[in-house]
């Protein structure tokens, strides 16, 4: 065993040879990280380390280390830290079923995040949002179309969810080999989505067959992706606060995934545990719980209290040593204690910043993710019509194009913008609000309906804003903290899409702005066409006018289902997946899953699999030739569904296996070819084992959920074939 002599004098040893002095070890980029972490630690006091766990880390002078602030937002764009490209929101992006396209969006977004951090920092500006610490991609399940922040998320399907997210993470974090070009954040770990007014004391039940089959796989995906970080949630599941969940934290994540990376509390989260579930009495008793438990940084203010907890030895130092080694690792891999040219990424110029480039794959990606829910052949107008009219609530709005989480743009190109933007000179065109956004007009007064009747066409762009969805401080218009309880289109805007109709025979195109699902019916009744554009992001507008125009073919598909209403659905509190999503919602739904249309007609033949049975372990392929059978061009998504059909164990009714995005041009086919698995598969039992058996496999490949459903609204049926597996 050394004596404390003998390590001091091989220590002095190694600091004469290197060359660096010993407060300088830390910076010395050639040892390996641990090392240097360690360092690090060794040269801090304990209030000083713990001041390191807080999202606020306070500057250490007597080592050169400034401040800086942990969080940060990039949901669809840097948010909230100035002037940034505005992507169209999550669940949009999600609709256009292309992660290619997504790591393109996510490349672009961290090249302006570190751009901007290289700025601020020039200017010695370490200031909230403006780290390089992204606390997203937001992967929970939307189970709920309640939830006002499933807006957030890329939909109710584990397998989207997975692809898209890992394809965002390896965008945002980049692939140098050396260093991180942000740091992305997975969250909420792990069973979150609503109720927003109860989620710092709700407990979500959910069984472990759900856990695994649904709520848990994505995360898993971004594990195995190398994301850097990951948030616990507020609410409890299975009893327990996910923030002290021996279960998600220490076992699965920890253990089993084998996760490297720090973990975070979703903020003021640690207060949760004495002020909400009540599990303890005292800040020190929380914040030592939380440490113990796995959770490196404290988004709030409640690590303060380790201080307490080390004297009262609730914990000891070595364990808040070990926690904040896992943090300071993240901040040593974003090189912010290494020399400025040895990180590629400092040199990225603030000229990338709402770049004419990122313009245009803002409008891409806004164009991809319009789904066309109806056309009765109104639908694309010509742009040199005799008049035009647009009018309804969200027509000029700036909220209905940025949804939440957002940051700010000079240009931001709201419908109005982009449709009149479009037409041709000589042509008339008018717009009138018509009706409020969520009441009725004070004002009994109207001027619109008489307008609508002697256009060539009227553009009714309707729906919900963040007003009335969002987090639960975020949706000042909401009644229930950001959830919609109410499942409908607000009333005023449909009797307004009525009076509108009422004797009218000229075209009458629906826009729908919102995060999620809503009643639609009427509105489909009424119109001769409706576009659901989701928040479309700064180029939102000009996206709208591409599709309406038809400069572009609509080809976004629904990332998540719509009811018929909310009594299709089982409780909102209730956690259990029966009855739920695709997968479990044997009601005949208003929207399936994958629906969407297109100005090209697309029709699937002579489905084929390499071999028809196979045997455990085994893969085979599926083929389907795909045609476009119309006039026009377009961009078809195909998606390949797998059933069980011979198990016993409850099983999905069917499960999105993979979906490719193909443009084909008129009269043009292409084969689409898939892989199938053993991993594809496989079924989670009750007890939330995966189990791979015998039996026959129902294969489907198409445009959308397979079903009567889909189409009756005009979705090509889908080819099936049967697969055995002895």
């Amino acid at each position: 065993m050394f004596r404390p002599l003998v390590i001091a004098a091989i220590v002095s040893l190694y600091y004469s040879h290197t060359g660096f002095a010993q407060s300088d070890l830390f910076r010395d980029t050639s040892q390996p990280v641990n090392v240097r972490v360690n360092d690090l630690i060794h040269k801090l006091s304990l209030q000083q380390k713990v001041g390191q766990m807080m999202h606020t880390s306070p500057a250490i002078p007597e080592l050169n280390i400034p401040a800086y602030n942990w969080w940060s937002e990039g949901l669809h764009g840097v948010g909230r830290s100035g002037i940034a490209t505005i992507f169209p929101q999550a669940i949009g992006m999600a609709a256009t079923f292309d992660d290619d396209l997504l790591l393109r969006v996510s490349s672009s977004i961290s090249d302006e995040a570190r751009a901007m951090y290289n700025a601020a920092v020039a200017k010695g500006y370490y200031q909230h949002y403006g780290g390089l610490t992204f606390w997203t991609p937001n992967i929970n399940i939307f189970r709920d179309p309640r939830w006002g922040r499933g807006q957030e998320t890329y939909g109710e399907d584990p397998y989207l969810t997975s692809r898209m997210g890992v394809a965002f993470v390896k965008g945002l974090q980049g692939n140098d080999p050396n260093y991180l070009k942000v740091a992305a954040c997975a969250k909420h770990f792990a069973v979150h989505s609503g109720p927003e007014r109860l989620r710092h004391e709700f407990n979500a039940v959910a069984s472990p067959k759900d856990l695994r089959e649904t709520y848990l796989p994505a995360f898993k995906a971004l594990v195995n992706a190398n994301v850097e970080a990951v948030m616990c949630a507020y609410n409890r599941t299975n009893g327990e606060p996910c923030c002290s969940n021996n279960f998600l934290l220490s076992q699965v994540l920890r253990k089993e995934w084998n996760f490297q990376g720090h973990i975070l509390s979703d903020c003021w989260a640690i207060a949760d545990f004495y002020q909400g579930h009540k599990i303890v009495a005292t800040q020190a008793e929380a914040a030592a719980l939380a440490v113990k438990s796995g959770v490196s940084l404290n988004c709030g203010d409640e690590y303060p209290g380790l201080i307490e907890a080390v004297k009262k030895g609730l914990i000891d130092e070595k364990q808040i040593d070990d926690a904040l080694a896992i943090l300071l690792r993240t901040r040593f891999k974003l090189g912010m204690f290494d020399p400025k040219e040895k990180n590629p990424y400092n040199s990225i110029s603030t000229e990338v910043i709402n770049s004419d480039a990122h313009r245009q794959l803002a409008r891409e990606t806004s164009v991809k993710s319009i789904v066309m829910l109806k056309n009765n052949g109104a639908l694309p107008l010509k742009n040199n019509l005799s008049k035009y009219f647009i009018t309804g609530p969200n027509a000029a709005s700036v909220d209905a194009m940025i949804g939440n989480y957002y940051g700010v743009n000079p240009r931001i190109v709201t419908v109005l913008e982009g449709i009149s933007g479009a037409i041709e000179t000589g042509s008339q065109m008018e717009y009138r609000p018509g009706t409020l956004l969520d009441r009725e007009n004070m004002n009994p007064i109207d001027w619109t309906t008489s307008t609508a009747k002697i256009s060539d066409a009227t553009i009714v762009v309707m729906g919900i804003t963040g007003l009335l969805e969002g987090e639960e401080g975020e949706s000042i218009a909401s009644p229930s903290f950001g959830d919609r309880l109410d499942y409908n289109i607000p009333k005023n805007q449909v009797e307004f899409l009525k009076k509108l109709r009422q004797g009218n025979t000229k075209p009458i195109i629906a826009v729908v702005t919102g995060g999620s699902p809503m009643n639609l019916a009427e509105v489909h009744e009424l119109a001769d066409a409706v576009l659901l554009v989701w928040y479309g992001g700064e180029e939102g507008g000009n996206a709208v006018a591409d599709v309406i125009f038809g400069k572009a073919s609509p080809s976004g598909r629904l990332p998540i289902t719509f009811p018929k209403s909310l009594s299709q659905l089982p409780p909102y509190e209730d956690y259990s997946m029966i009855g739920r999503t695709y997968r479990y919602m044997k009601e005949e739904p208003l929207y399936p899953f994958g629906f969407g249309l297109s100005y090209a007609k697309f029709t699937y033949s002579g489905i084929k699999l390499s071999t028809p049975s196979i045997k455990k372990g085994q893969s085979v392929d599926v083929e389907v030739t795909l045609t476009n059978a119309g006039h026009a061009e377009g961009e078809e998504v195909a998606q390949l569904y797998i059933t069980n059909t011979s198990t016993t164990v409850r099983t999905p009714l069917y499960s999105l296996k993979g979906f490719k995005r193909m443009k084909l041009k008129p009269s043009a086919s292409e084969t689409v070819k898939f892989t199938i698995t053993p991993e594809m598969l496989t079924l989670v039992n009750e007890k939330g084992e995966s189990v791979l058996e015998s039996g026959n496999f129902k294969i489907s490949v198409g445009g959308s959920l397979p079903g009567s459903r889909s189409e009756a609204l005009g979705a090509a049926p889908a080819q099936q074939v049967v697969l055995s597996m002895k």
